[in-house]
């Protein structure tokens, strides 16, 4: 996964920032001595232009080139060169760019050379340099390594996301030619019974269709349009019942706000009212209700209990698994659904779904 040119130049700048930090260092602690500044800034600019090889020799190829390769021999050994190399290169231009330092008595000299012999001199310097030039070595390992770090959580969420998009296209198709299925079953019955009412069921359908074909392949819909697809879609549910069953629905007739929802995410609740709900022989009630209270949406769909037997065919009973996993990839930590069976043989499905928008 490439970095985009806005991420390219953001990590650029940081770059030139860091180092231009470095440069300015001293002056920023010390302002008051600027006019020694460049004086004594003299030594540091070679090695920091040797920091800055090793840095982006590591940065740009060794590290993902051997060492995230597993090549660790090769690594060192192409890192040990350029130490060496650079340790040689600052030893032999150490005294051009050291300042001038006052001239000492011969007896200071001597002093200084009891105290600091030359041996223990040149081990310390060059155990110094050695020292400092790991420390970009070991920067650029952890940037890159961070940087590797967050690529791949980038390109697992983006895998992630991916994966929750086809199982949610999945769902959705699932649910389409569902509900089509039950309208033609209602169609189907109404034929031969009163072929006025089929005609007007073919009708509603067509109208049904048409928002489901053009809207719902949105991620999201107003919830004003999805309000009129569900009193439209129980109006065409309601032309297959007899007198024995009771409808009773409410929905909000205007909003403060305007409010976004999956398309099609109540559907598998009033299909499932209508299945289990309905008795050809003996007297039914179905309800539904919906409110809307502090940027939420509650919706309540209740019915009488006539379970299904095996032999059944009237729906394929996808509906309220298909709108638990609806709920589970579209509003995690964001909805409740309860599903109970109360005295008096009235099953109750409550959902509730949070619509405010982050």
């Amino acid at each position: 996964m490439s970095l985009n040119p806005q991420n390219k130049l953001i990590r650029t700048g940081i770059h030139i920032l860091v180092w231009l930090v470095l440069f300015l260092l001293p002056y920023l602690m010390f302002p008051r001595v600027s006019n020694e500044y460049w004086q004594g800034i003299s030594p540091l600019l070679l090695p920091l232009l040797f920091y800055a090889v090793i840095f982006y020799a590591n940065y740009f190829i060794l590290t993902d080139k051997l060492l995230f390769e597993k090549k660790f021999v090769l690594y060192c050994l192409i890192n040990a060169g350029l130490i060496l190399f650079f340790l040689w290169l600052n030893f032999e231009f150490r005294d051009v760019l050291r300042p001038k330092a006052p001239v000492l008595s011969e007896n200071a000299q001597k002093l200084f050379r009891q105290r600091m012999p030359q041996e223990n001199m040149f081990r310390f310097f060059v155990l110094k340099d050695l020292f400092s030039f790991f420390i970009p070595i070991i920067f650029s390992i952890a940037i890159r390594a961070t940087e590797r770090w967050i690529k791949t959580e980038t390109e697992k969420k983006e895998i992630v996301t991916k994966n929750l998009e086809s199982e949610l296209e999945h769902l959705r198709y699932q649910l389409q030619p569902h509900f089509f299925f039950n309208s033609l079953n209602n169609i189907y019955s109404l034929i031969e019974v009163s072929p006025t009412k089929a005609q007007e069921t073919v009708h509603g359908l067509s109208k049904l269709m048409r928002y489901l074909l053009y809207e719902t392949g949105n991620k999201k819909v107003e919830l004003s349009q999805e309000i009129f697809f569900l009193e439209n879609y129980i109006k065409l549910m309601e032309l297959r019942q007899s007198d024995k069953t009771k409808t009773t629905c409410s929905f909000p007739a205007m909003m403060n706000k305007q409010y976004y929802i999956a398309p099609l995410l109540f559907i598998p609740m009033i299909e499932n009212a209508y299945k289990h709900g309905v008795s050809a022989t003996q007297p039914s009630q179905i309800y539904f209700n919906m409110h809307i209270k502090d940027d939420k949406v509650f919706f309540v769909s209740g019915n009488t209990s006539f379970p299904k037997n095996d032999t059944d065919i009237s729906g394929s009973g996808i509906g309220l698994d298909n709108l638990k996993k609806r709920l589970e990839l579209l509003y995690p930590d964001k909805h409740e659904l309860s599903i109970t069976t109360e005295k008096g043989n009235m099953f109750w499905v409550r959902l509730s779904v949070d619509l405010k928008e982050e």
